[in-house]
C-alpha cells in the first residue's frame, strides 16, 4: 500500500503543465495562416526531370522502331544503330537546352515550346544526316527507320508536353510552383516594390503581405492593395504557421543598421532572404545581382539543402534508412523482449520534439524509463545514475540501442533524417531556461530536417547538458553540417556513428 501510494505521488506532476509560448499575430496574418497551403515543386527538379524523360522517351522510340523495322533484316548493326540512337538523344537535349524550353514558364504555354521543340528536333535530324553523309555511312542507316523516327518522336514529344502543360498548369493552380513571399518594409518604397512584382506577367511570386515595425505616418496599412500584417518580430512565427519561401527587403541599403537588425531576427529561418535593389542609386555589376523578373535583388541568405540537393537527401534517407530498418529489425525485436520484461508498461515511448521549422513530431524510442516515471516534455534532464532510468534503459540509452525505433520516423513518417541536427525535446532545458533562450541563433538547427545521428554527436557532444559549453558546441556543430551539407558529408556522419558509440559515450546515460 505504502509503495502504492509512493509510486502515485510519484506519477502526479508537481509542476504546472507544459504551456508552448507562441507569438500572438494579427488578425489579418491568421486569415493566411489559415489558408491551405500545399507543398511547392521546385522548378529546377521538374525541369531537370523533363530533361531526363525526354532522353528517355527519344531513346525508346529509337530501339524500338530498330526492333521492329530493322533488327528482323540485319541485326548485325544493332550497335552502330544504339550509337546513332544515343547520339541523336543526347544531341536533341542538348538542343532543347540551347533553345530554352526547359523552363516552367514554357511549359505553362504552348506555341512558343513547340515552334522551338520543333525546330530544334528538325535542327538534329539535318545534323545528323549531313554528318553521316560526309562521313560516308548514310547508306548504311535505314531511310525507313530514320523517317519513321523523325516523324513518332516528334509525335511523341509533342504529346509529352501536352500532357506536361496540364500537369503543370494543375500544379501553379494550387500554388505548388509559387514563390510564397512577403515583403519587410511597409513605405513607399515597399509600394513600389509590391507594384513592380505585380506588373510581371506569368510571375512565380506570390505576395502574402508586407511587416514593419513603424507605426508612424511613414509606415503604410497597404501597399499596393497587399495588407500588412504584422511587425518584424512577427515574421518568425507567422513563417513557421505557413509555408513562406521568400522574404524580400525593400529597404534601401542605406539603412543598414535596421537591416541587420532584422536579419538577426529572421536568419533562423529555412526561407531565401534577399534585399531589394530596385530603388538603391548605388549600382553593382550585372551579374552582382539575381533577378525576379525586372526586379534587382541582392542575395543575403539562401534556404538549405533545396532543389536537386533535397532529391538527394530523400534518396539517402529512403534507401539507406531502408536498408538499416531491415538490418535493424532483429536487433529491435531482442530489445523489445528487454524492455518488456525488464519493467511493465509499453515498449515503445513517444516524445514531442522540435522537426524541420520548429515543427512539432512525434519522435519514437524504447522506452528507457520506469513507465509511471516517464517524461514526455524532457522538463527534466537525465542525469548519472538517475532512479527513473530502468536496468535495460540504462544499457540502451549508452549505447543509443533507445534511438532504433527513429528509423521508422525515417522511412514511414519521413519526419527526421538519417543525418541531421537531433530533434531537442520542446521543453529541453538548461539551466532553467528553453535552449532557444541560453543560446543565441538555436532555431537555425531548425532550417533543416533533424536526424537520428549527426556531426555534433559523432564528436562527442551527446547526452547529458550539464554546463553551457555543450549546448553551445551541439549548435556550433550543427550549424558547421548545415553550411557544408553534402550527401558523402552524410555517408560519412553515418558510417562513422557505430564508432562514435563506443567511444565518445561519456555524456550519455
Amino acid at each position: 500500500m505504502l509503495e502504492d501510494a509512493a509510486n502515485a505521488a510519484t506519477s502526479t506532476p508537481t509542476e504546472k503543465p507544459f504551456v508552448e509560448r507562441r507569438r500572438r499575430l494579427s488578425p489579418a496574418a491568421l486569415d493566411v495562416v489559415n489558408q491551405k497551403v500545399l507543398k511547392a515543386y521546385s522548378p529546377i527538379v521538374i525541369a531537370g526531370f523533363v530533361r531526363l524523360a525526354d532522353f528517355a522517351l527519344l531513346s525508346v522510340i529509337g530501339i524500338a522502331l530498330h526492333l521492329i523495322y530493322v533488327l528482323p533484316v540485319s541485326g548485325y548493326y544493332f550497335w552502330q544503330y544504339l550509337v546513332a540512337i544515343l547520339g541523336i538523344t543526347t544531341t536533341a537535349i542538348a538542343c532543347f537546352q540551347a533553345a530554352d524550353i526547359y523552363q516552367v514558364e514554357l511549359f505553362r504555354g504552348q506555341l512558343r515550346q513547340m515552334t522551338r521543340m520543333i525546330s530544334s528536333w528538325s535542327f538534329v535530324f539535318l545534323l545528323f544526316i549531313g554528318v553521316s553523309f560526309f562521313a560516308k555511312v548514310g547508306g548504311e542507316v535505314s531511310r525507313v527507320w530514320l523517317a519513321a523516327y523523325f516523324v513518332v518522336g516528334l509525335v511523341a514529344l509533342v504529346g509529352e508536353r501536352i500532357i506536361l502543360r496540364n500537369m503543370v498548369r494543375n500544379w501553379a493552380r494550387d500554388g505548388r510552383l509559387d514563390r510564397r513571399t512577403i515583403i519587410v518594409g511597409s513605405d513607399r518604397n515597399g509600394e513600389e516594390l509590391v507594384a513592380a512584382l505585380k506588373a510581371q506577367d506569368d510571375s512565380d511570386i506570390h505576395i502574402l503581405g508586407v511587416f514593419d515595425d513603424r507605426n508612424d505616418s511613414r509606415a503604410l496599412d497597404t501597399c499596393a492593395g497587399t495588407p500588412k500584417l504584422g511587425k518584424v518580430d512577427d515574421i518568425v512565427e507567422f513563417a513557421r504557421r505557413t509555408r513562406v519561401d521568400l522574404v524580400l527587403f525593400a529597404l534601401p541599403i542605406s539603412a543598414e543598421t535596421r537591416i541587420l537588425e532584422m536579419l538577426k531576427k529572421l536568419w533562423v529561418l529555412p526561407v531565401d532572404i534577399r534585399l531589394s535593389a530596385h530603388t538603391n542609386k548605388l549600382r553593382f555589376r550585372p551579374r552582382s545581382y539575381s533577378y525576379l523578373g525586372e526586379v534587382p535583388t541582392l542575395d543575403v541568405f539562401e534556404a538549405p539543402i533545396t532543389d536537386w540537393d533535397l532529391v538527394m537527401k530523400w534518396l539517402f534517407d529512403r534507401v539507406v534508412g531502408g536498408l538499416a530498418l531491415l538490418a535493424a529489425l532483429p536487433v529491435m525485436a531482442l530489445v523489445a523482449l528487454a524492455v518488456k520484461l525488464d519493467s511493465p508498461g509499453p515498449v515503445l515511448f513517444r516524445q514531442k520534439r522540435f522537426g524541420f521549422n520548429n515543427e512539432r513530431i512525434d519522435v519514437y524510442k524504447f522506452r528507457s524509463m520506469h513507465h509511471h516515471q516517464a517524461d514526455p516534455t524532457a522538463s527534466k534532464v537525465v542525469t548519472r545514475n538517475d532512479p527513473r532510468v530502468t536496468r535495460v534503459g540504462r544499457f540502451i540509452r549508452k549505447t543509443s540501442l533507445d534511438e532504433l525505433p527513429q528509423l521508422f520516423n525515417v522511412v514511414v513518417k519521413g519526419n527526421l533524417s538519417l543525418v541531421g541536427p537531433r530533434p531537442h525535446a520542446v521543453q529541453g532545458k538548461f539551466q532553467h531556461r528553453l535552449f532557444d533562450e541560453a543560446v543565441d541563433g538555436y532555431f537555425a538547427r531548425h532550417r533543416v530536417k533533424p536526424g537520428i545521428t549527426g556531426w555534433a554527436q559523432i564528436n562527442g557532444w551527446r547526452g547529458e547538458i550539464d554546463n553551457e559549453e555543450k549546448i553551445q558546441k551541439r549548435v556550433e556543430f550543427d550549424l558547421y553540417y548545415i553550411e557544408n551539407w553534402s550527401v558523402l558529408f552524410d555517408l560519412y556522419i553515418f558510417l562513422k556513428t557505430p564508432l562514435s558509440l563506443l567511444t565518445k559515450n561519456e555524456n550519455a546515460y
